[in-house]
Formats: structure tokens, C-alpha cells, sequence
């Protein structure tokens, strides 16, 4: 099993020649395709918490840097502190503060006028991850397949789950909130699984939204009393996404290291069946009075503000026929999305053989 995960870590162009007590070299390091994937994934991961039924750690799978990123979490947690680790953290980190910060608005508006083309081309992102994560699962044998049913059960539920609008009625309490920041922060890092449907799915997706909402507007504005009303949220859930990553990545580590077929195989059913939760050919239905959206129950007085565009992407969904031009279309930008991704990982993988 070393000699698997050994070549799992060289697949993905991170093998960690050094030893155990010796931080690695800065040549190994510093090499500039690898620190680009890491970019790259880590701006894909931003672009994903802002799509909802997306998955940070798709991207990452997608780009071929799961596995590594999962270490260097892992070693942060820990306060095992090294050069390769702080790299790796950093690239991922701006990459997705800058596609956050920087292109929040623009997905937020091609999600809201452009549904079908967004979602599309997050399908080719997403199946992207499949022909690598098949690739450092190999040799496939008995336990991969047995993982793989697991992530497909894992993801349909989480589907149907979606389609039938399922809630788990609301935690409450500091408790209910750590609980629901270690979720979100699991499925930051959990392959396939969108944060923010788990948050809907607890019933914490709107306490959790509208406190952050709430001490982002405060801070702008200076109302310090404003930000205190807020912390009694905004604590436990800093709590619980802290606990989350903690726990989750050293978990994932110590599977990938010691059941790495399974673990893979796991993640590959995610992945495969993720693009069925993504749907593209879907209308927002204009909300009218009685409906609620988020949990807010529209009203006469709020009905204006509810039809808003900044609000589309939280009405309800219906299907539509699309046209031949749109399904052609769609197909098109699911091969480009898989193309890049797959462009992604063979640049590092080429770049990496020109160096051996």
C-alpha cells in the first residue's frame, strides 16, 4: 500500500522524497507548473463555493492536487510546518480569495441569466476529474468497485435529497451551529458534495447565510454594536468549520495512506455521479405571494425586493425543453470544461517528465 500511495503523490507530480524529519528541498518545491495547478485549483475551488451544488474538492480532484492538498491541511492542523505545505496552502488560498473576490459578481450574474451555460461547463470541470482520479486508482480491483458503489449510493441520496427539497427542519443552538460549520467545511473538502445543499439540508443554510450577510454590512458600516449582535452565530460556526477541516483532513490522510483503493474508489462514485445533482436546463419561477424563498415567506411588502436579480438564484427551479441549439451548445461546453481540466493535469504531468 506505500508503494501505491508513493505512486499516487508522483501521479499527481508532489512525490515527497524527503525525510520524515527534513523538510523537503526548495528545488522539489518550487518547480512552477505544480504551484500553477495549485493556483488554478485553488481559483476553481473559489468559483465553486459561489455555484450552488458544486464542490470545492471536485476542482481539486479535477486539477490533480486532492491528495496533496489534503496533506498540507492535514500538516497545518497539526503544526507540522514546512515549506511545501505553506506553498501549496498559500496557492490554493489566493487563488480562491482572488476568483472569490474578484469574479463573484460576474458568476453571480451568468448563474442567474445563464444557468444552462454555467452548469454545463461545471459538468466537463467535474467529469474532468474522472479519467485522474481512474488513473491513480490503479490497479482497480474488488475494493476500488465496492468504494465506487458507496459514492454513487453517497451522492444519489444527496440528489434525491435535493429534487425533493429535503430539510432537517433546523438545528438550533451553539451546538446546532458548530455542527453545521464542521459540515459546511467537510464539503468544502469532501469531492462531490456541495457545502452549502448540506446547510439546506440541516436547515442551517439561513441562519448561517444571514449572519455572515449581516456582519459583512455591519463591518462596512462601522456598526460595531452590529457585528457583537452577531458573534453569538458567527463564533460556533468559525468553531465548527475549524473542527470540520481539522477532523476531515486528517481522516481523508490517514485513508488515502492506509485504504487508498477504497478511499479513491469512494471519491470516483462521487464524482461520477455529481453531474446528475447539475442538471442545466432549469428556470427560476418568479416568486409570488405565499411562496418562500430561503425560509422568508414573501409578502406583498417584499415581493418587489424577492423578484430581484440578486435573489434569482434562490427561487425555485423548473425544468424546460431545450432547444437543439442549446443542447448542442451544452455539449460543447461540457467536452470544453473536460478538456481543460484534463489540459490542466497533463501540463503538470508533462512537465514533470521533461524534469526526471
Amino acid at each position: 500500500m506505500l508503494g501505491d500511495t508513493h505512486q499516487t503523490l508522483d501521479w499527481i507530480g508532489m512525490t515527497d522524497t524527503s525525510t520524515p524529519n527534513q523538510p523537503p528541498k526548495a528545488e522539489e518545491i518550487a518547480t512552477p507548473v505544480p504551484m500553477v495547478r495549485c493556483g488554478l485549483g485553488g481559483v476553481l475551488m473559489g468559483l465553486a463555493n459561489l455555484v450552488p451544488g458544486i464542490s470545492g474538492g471536485t476542482m481539486l480532484v479535477a486539477c490533480g492536487i486532492y491528495t496533496l492538498f489534503i496533506d498540507a491541511v492535514s500538516d497545518a492542523t497539526r503544526f507540522r510546518f514546512n515549506r511545501r505545505m505553506l506553498l501549496v496552502l498559500g496557492c490554493v488560498i489566493v487563488g480562491a480569495g482572488l476568483a472569490i473576490g474578484g469574479l463573484a459578481s460576474l458568476i453571480h450574474f451568468a448563474l442567474v441569466h445563464h444557468r444552462w451555460i454555467m452548469f454545463s461547463i461545471f459538468i466537463g470541470l467535474t467529469l474532468g476529474g474522472v479519467p485522474i482520479l481512474w488513473a491513480m486508482a490503479k490497479p482497480v480491483k474488488r475494493d476500488t468497485w465496492m468504494g465506487f458503489v458507496v459514492g454513487v449510493i453517497i451522492m444519489g441520496g444527496l440528489v434525491i435529497a435535493q429534487e425533493m427539497g429535503g430539510s432537517g427542519g433546523g438545528l438550533s443552538g451553539p451546538f446546532g451551529l458548530i455542527v453545521g460549520g464542521a459540515a459546511a467545511a467537510s464539503a468544502m473538502i469532501l469531492p462531490g458534495v456541495s457545502g452549502a445543499f448540506l446547510l439546506l439540508l440541516l436547515g442551517m443554510y439561513e441562519p448561517i447565510i444571514g449572519a455572515i450577510k449581516d456582519t459583512v454590512h455591519a463591518l462596512k458600516d462601522g456598526d460595531v454594536s452590529g457585528v457583537i449582535d452577531q458573534m453569538g452565530v458567527v463564533i460556533p460556526v468559525g468553531i465548527g468549520v475549524l473542527l470540520g477541516v481539522a477532523i476531515v483532513s486528517n481522516a481523508l490522510r490517514w485513508v488515502l495512506h492506509h485504504h487508498e483503493r477504497v478511499t479513491l474508489g469512494v471519491l470516483l462514485g462521487l464524482i461520477v455521479a455529481a453531474p446528475a445533482g447539475l442538471y442545466p436546463f432549469r428556470d427560476g419561477v418568479l416568486p409570488q405571494v405565499g411562496d418562500t424563498i430561503k425560509g422568508e415567506l414573501v409578502t406583498a411588502e417584499n415581493l418587489e425586493e424577492m423578484q430581484a436579480s440578486d435573489n434569482a438564484k434562490d427561487w425555485d427551479q423548473r425544468v424546460f425543453t431545450p432547444s437543439a441549439v442549446q443542447v448542442g451548445g451544452s455539449l460543447g461546453l461540457i467536452v470544453l470544461g473536460f478538456g481543460a481540466t484534463m489540459g490542466i493535469a497533463r501540463l503538470g504531468r508533462e512537465r514533470k517528465n521533461e524534469s526526471d
